[in-house]
Parts: C-alpha cells; sequence; structure tokens
C-alpha cells in the first residue's frame, strides 16, 4: 500500500472523523506527491508550499494583450483612492488625522447614481412588481403603486417566464419591439427588431461588434483622440491596430475630415487596413456635440473608403445646447445606446445595445452567434430599458411624476456642466471648451516646467502627477488626459460634473485651493 492511499484509508476510519484534514504536498514540476501531514491546518501547508513552490502562473507568462491593454479610468488613481478609502475608515475609528480631508469625491466615472441622483419612480416601481410578481395579488397594491405600473407589470409578466430566467439571446422580444419604435420615432426611419441586439451594457456590444472587424494587426480601428478607453483596451485585447485621429480643441473638439484623410492614408501605407471609423456623439471625455454637416461627412468618408461606421451615441439625452446644435442619429451600420447615461444613470443595472443596418444577413448571423456565446443579457436591466425607450405618456398615472423627476435630473447636469466650465477657465493655467453634451469636461492644463521636471524624476506623466497630488491634497478623484489621449505637448484631465448641486461648490473649492497652492510650489 502506497503512502497515499494508507493516507486515504487512516481518513475514512470513524477514530480520525474529527481530527484535522489531510493536506498532500506536491512538487511544482510534476504535481507528484511529497508528503502528507495529518492533522495541520490548511492555511498553514498553504503558506508551507507557497513559500517553497514557485508560481506557475505569472504576469510573465500571461496573454501579453491583456497585460499591455490599459483602462485608466479605473486605474492606478482609482486604486489608490481606494486606499485613502481605507485609510479614512481607520480615521474614522481612531480619531486620528491621517489625511487632509475627511471625504473623497470621486469625479472619474460617469456613475450619477453613485453622487446622489435619485433613480426615476415609475422605472423602480415597475421592476420590482417584475422582480417580484406576488405583490400584484396584495390587497394594497392598488393603494401603493400607481394603476399604469400596475397594467404595464401584468402585461409583461404575461410575456415571458420572469426576471430569472434565461431571455433570447439578443433580448426579450417585446423589449426589442419598444426600441424599434423609440427609434423610428426619433428618426423617422422605420426600425427593425430583428436588427436590434441586447447586452449587459453598451461596452460589450462594442466589443462584440470589433469582434467581427479585428482578424489581425493588419486590421486597424480608427478612433478619436482623445477616445474613451474602452476602444483602445479592447482593439489591444483582440490584437488590432488602434488608428488615433486627434479632434481639433482649438474648435470645441470638432472632427476635420482632413486628419480622417490623413489617418487612413498613412495606415494604407503601413500595410494596415482600417476597417471601422469610431465616432462618439456626444463626446466621451471630451462633451462635444457633432454638427450634422461634419456627421455628414464622416458617413461620407465611410462609404468613400468601405470603412464600417461605428456611432457611440450613449450620452444621446445628455445635449445642453439642444435650440443651436439638437442630437441627430447615424443611423447608419452599428449604432450603439445604454441605459447607463442620459437622466436615468442605471450604470448597475448593466444594459445597452446596438442596431446593425446596411450590412449582410449573413454578417447578422455571425453577431447573432456572438451574443449565443454569452446566453443573454440580464433581464432587469432590459426591462429598465424598455422604460427609457417606452416611458410614461401623457394621460397616464404616473407622466407627471416621471417628466418632473426627468426634467430636474437634465436641467440640473446643465447648470452643473455650465457651472463646473465656467469655474475651470479662471484657473490659472487652464482653458476648458464647454460641455455641449455627456457628463464630462476635460480641461487644459498648462503646469510650470518645475512641476512637469518634478514628475519625471518620479517617473510620472505631468498629468499623472497633478492629478495624483490633487487626490492625496484634496481627494478629488480625476483621470489624467493621457489615460484617453492628447496631442504631444498637451495635458488635460477628465472630470465629471455628477457631484449633486449642493456639493459642486465645495468640489471647486477644494481643487481651486489645490491648483493655485500647486501652481505657487512648482513656480
Amino acid at each position: 500500500m502506497n503512502r497515499l492511499s494508507a493516507g486515504l484509508k487512516v481518513a475514512h476510519c470513524s477514530t480520525f472523523q474529527r481530527t484535522r484534514p489531510i493536506t498532500l504536498l506536491r512538487t511544482h514540476k510534476n504535481m507528484s506527491t511529497v508528503g502528507i501531514n495529518i492533522g495541520s491546518r490548511p492555511e498553514d501547508e498553504a503558506r508551507a508550499v507557497g513559500s517553497r513552490v514557485k508560481k506557475f502562473l505569472t504576469v510573465e507568462n500571461l496573454n501579453p494583450r491583456v497585460v499591455e491593454a490599459e483602462y485608466a479610468v479605473r486605474g492606478e488613481l482609482v486604486i489608490r483612492a481606494e486606499e485613502h478609502q481605507k485609510t479614512l475608515k481607520e480615521q474614522q475609528t481612531s480619531g486620528v488625522r491621517k489625511l487632509p480631508f475627511d471625504d473623497l469625491v470621486f469625479c472619474n466615472i460617469g456613475n450619477p447614481q453613485s453622487l446622489q441622483q435619485k433613480p426615476l419612480t415609475f422605472f423602480r416601481q415597475y421592476l420590482s412588481l417584475m422582480e417580484n410578481p406576488d405583490l400584484l395579488k396584495e390587497p394594497l397594491i392598488e393603494k401603493i403603486y400607481p394603476a399604469d405600473v400596475i397594467r404595464r407589470a401584468k402585461d409583461r409578466i404575461s410575456k415571458f417566464p420572469g426576471t430569472g430566467a434565461y431571455s433570447h439571446s439578443k433580448g426579450l422580444p417585446f423589449v426589442r419591439n419598444a426600441i424599434a419604435q423609440f427609434l423610428h420615432k426619433r428618426d423617422g426611419i422605420p426600425a427593425n427588431p430583428e436588427d436590434l441586439y441586447l447586452y449587459n451594457g453598451a461596452s460589450p456590444a462594442v466589443q462584440n461588434a470589433l469582434r467581427l472587424f479585428v482578424k489581425g494587426e493588419e486590421d486597424g480601428i480608427m478612433i478619436p483622440i482623445p477616445q474613451y478607453p474602452l476602444y483602445s483596451a479592447s482593439i489591444k485585447l483582440l490584437g488590432g491596430t488602434q488608428l488615433g485621429y486627434y479632434l481639433d480643441e482649438e474648435k470645441e473638439w470638432s472632427t476635420d475630415i482632413s486628419e480622417l484623410e490623413r489617418v487612413y492614408n498613412d495606415s494604407v501605407s503601413r500595410g494596415v487596413t482600417p476597417r471601422a471609423l469610431v465616432v462618439i456623439n456626444p463626446g466621451n471625455p471630451t462633451g462635444q456635440v457633432l454638427s450634422e454637416a461634419s456627421m455628414q461627412a464622416a458617413i461620407r468618408f465611410c462609404q468613400e473608403k468601405k470603412v464600417v461606421l461605428m456611432a457611440d451615441e450613449v450620452y444621446q439625452e445628455n445635449v445642453y445646447i439642444k435650440k443651436d446644435r439638437p442630437f441627430n442619429s447615424f443611423k447608419k451600420l452599428f449604432s450603439f445606446h445604454s441605459i447607463s447615461k442620459g437622466f436615468l444613470g442605471e450604470c448597475g443595472h448593466r444594459c445597452g445595445y446596438v442596431e446593425i443596418t446596411n450590412v449582410d444577413e449573413e454578417v447578422k448571423a455571425q453577431m447573432y452567434k456572438l451574443s449565443s456565446i454569452l446566453l443573454c443579457p440580464n433581464t432587469s436591466g432590459q426591462l429598465l430599458m424598455e422604460c427609457m425607450v417606452d416611458p410614461p405618456k401623457e394621460g397616464d398615472e404616473s407622466h407627471s411624476l416621471y417628466v418632473k423627476e426627468r426634467d430636474d435630473i437634465y436641467d440640473s447636469l446643465k447648470r452643473r456642466a455650465q457651472k463646473l466650465t465656467n469655474f475651470l477657465n479662471t484657473l490659472e493655467g487652464v482653458t476648458c471648451n464647454s460641455a455641449e453634451g455627456a457628463m464630462y469636461a476635460f480641461p487644459q492644463i498648462r503646469l510650470p516646467d518645475k512641476a512637469v521636471a518634478a514628475a519625471k524624476k518620479v517617473g510620472k506623466k505631468p498629468d499623472d502627477f497633478y492629478a495624483i497630488r490633487l487626490l492625496d491634497a484634496a481627494g478629488v478623484v480625476v483621470v489624467p488626459g493621457s489615460g484617453f489621449g492628447q496631442k504631444d505637448n498637451t495635458l488635460h484631465f477628465r472630470t465629471t460634473f455628477l457631484p449633486p448641486e449642493s456639493q459642486i461648490e465645495g468640489v471647486m473649492k477644494r481643487l481651486g485651493e489645490f491648483h493655485k497652492k500647486f501652481m505657487d510650489e512648482y513656480r
């Protein structure tokens, strides 16, 4: 009998049922047994093995594309901020002050409800009934919920097995029908529910679309610079080539067709074929709203060059210059929308869609296959998507409250956008274009030479250095412009204007006081 079988036999004896478990120690190379300890604690054995055996999975042998991909929105600054959060909790318990601020303000990401934006009442009432249909049997239900919420819930419950069941891989049919009707009303062009693919947010929709185009590094994706790092990271993961075209900061971050031509011709000369053009409208991180003329020029460019147009339109409800430049959809090829932005801010419920038009049915079949691999989007998010595209109508019991809540959020965002950009332009060495849309300002900062030298000395980019100092001194979390891309010899950072109006003045005060001290220090 070998040692292993003997050990297993001992383990099954009733006399030993209450003893410590048997731990097998193995070598790393061939995983053969090198010893059996009876009665030792598993955690002690794990530490002992870990101290002697080299880990076989290391960063060095991971997929290099994963290691090289970057996503600055949740990068180094956020990790550092999380450490500060732990320190703040310790500070509250011990009473010993370790940081020069009492709380953190996360202006690094468009996450409205994390900054006290209230969910829309109708949406949450409807979702609560869909998650717990037994509530509809309660005798007092009509005194708790408005009649239109109850009507909708009863109707939708009859159309699918419930929120705990898988849906169709492309999304619930009644949700896709509602989106198609929304698109028809918005664009004046009929939409086909079969052209719609729902996902857990717009991000996986973007990633699956990119999977269709990118075969290797010979395939390029044209993305705006500055850009949302979902695109650069996804292109890196897929092994494609990023082709950045610069937005014109001096012209409110406009898109210049001559710049598209330059990037296209340069990539072709290097043996890289541009497969798609990404346009983010309204812009992230830049907040611009494209003119109709710019959109038409981009469409013509794609037609002439046989390039797929990917229109990221998730901020279409966040347009603050509607009278001068209302939102218009590209309505060409791949267009994306989400419940995370606009006046909903339902980021955690994760639902977005892509509409695919003007492509072969075989291409749509491949997109369907990619959706099927992911099984389906979460059903709760899909139900909120339906509410977004089909909210209470005039005459419905919830309509007046819905309109008030919607308009209050929109008007407040517009005021905060103007207030923050106006403030940023008062700071020394800072210029900031107006935030025409989305949820962000992207100011340019001109730092003293001594600050740039200090950053270099500690191995940091100047905008990283500035953002880290801002976090450590004032507790305000922003994202360095280098995380989005920027022209050489320029520095920026992205900040949201999502802190509530009651707090935005305090955030600006923190930022202003820090900036003055920083500039004075490195003058």
